[in-house]
């Protein structure tokens, strides 16, 4: 990848990090903490059908197509966030 485009995948990622909702950022920590979507469900006090709903939403949201997607992306934008 080049720097241009590592460039504009994390403009796109902070574009989809901006929309997430208040418990899908607590579901993607959830994932980015290695918890399984029961785990996840438990900690928040929802079902684990929630959950997945929550992980489709962000899923679209940060433009990824897997869990392992996700879990990166979320990574990034901490460490981006961090700067």
């Amino acid at each position: 990848m080049s720097t241009m485009e590592v460039r504009v995948f994390d403009r796109n990622l902070e574009t989809g990090f901006d929309e997430l909702t208040p418990t899908q950022l607590k579901v993607l920590e959830g994932v980015n903490s290695g918890l399984l979507n029961k785990q996840i469900a438990f900690d928040l006090g929802i079902a684990e059908a929630t959950v997945k709903a929550h992980m489709t939403a962000l899923m679209r949201k940060l433009n990824v197509h897997n869990r392992t997607q996700a879990a990166l992306a979320g990574q990034a934008l901490l460490r981006a966030a961090a700067r």
